[in-house]
């Protein structure tokens, strides 16, 4: 019996130290990343008009999900929009490429093109911005452009899987009380 206690109070002090020592490294693990979040965001000059015509655009695509939640059609149609239309238009601005008609239904992500969005303006940042923003590795540009697309489109994904449920919630309820009908004409 004595050797079970020792053995249990072993394991104790074994999950104990473990919980202190992850409680620890959570404690001291997030103040780097926060440091880093500080430094990534004073070092972006947030005045440059394009940055808050970026910032603008993001806040209203946000509103206009937020507010047709109602509308499924529209936000397939906003969530194709969202996802390729700003990557042709923005590529419209910086090289006056026309836009042809099918660009606003095609099914490609503006997020997938992000890599090469990157590299296009990385060449060509002068025209348009203070500094070079756009790294090799794109964090500049999936912060600010992949993150808010992703965000919006999640929004619209889990509104579509409410909707989706409260569609299936009433067919079903349809059906029964159309089997309750028909199981009280059959008794009659």
């Amino acid at each position: 019996m004595e050797e079970i206690r020792s053995a249990m109070e072993k394991q104790v002090d074994l999950v104990a130290d473990l919980v202190e020592k992850l409680s620890g490294e959570l404690r001291t693990g997030f103040q780097p990343a926060y440091d880093n979040f500080l430094g990534f965001f004073h070092a972006i000059d947030w005045k440059e008009p394009w940055i808050m015509g970026l910032m603008a655009f993001h806040a209203l695509l946000l509103l206009v999900t937020l507010l047709s939640r109602r509308h499924l059609n529209f936000h397939m149609f906003l969530f194709l929009l969202a996802c390729k239309f700003p990557l042709k238009l923005s590529i419209y601005i910086l090289y006056k490429k026309s836009l042809r008609s099918n660009d606003l239904t095609s099914l490609v992500a503006g997020v997938y093109f992000a890599e090469n969005l990157n590299r296009e303006l990385r060449k060509n940042w002068k025209s348009f911005s203070t500094q070079n923003y756009f790294d090799s590795n794109g964090v500049f540009l999936s912060t600010l452009w992949s993150g808010p697309l992703l965000v919006i489109a999640m929004i619209i994904l889990i509104n579509t899987l409410f909707s989706l449920c409260y569609l299936i919630v009433k067919w079903k309820r349809a059906e029964l009380r159309h089997r309750a009908r028909l199981a009280h004409t059959k008794e009659e």
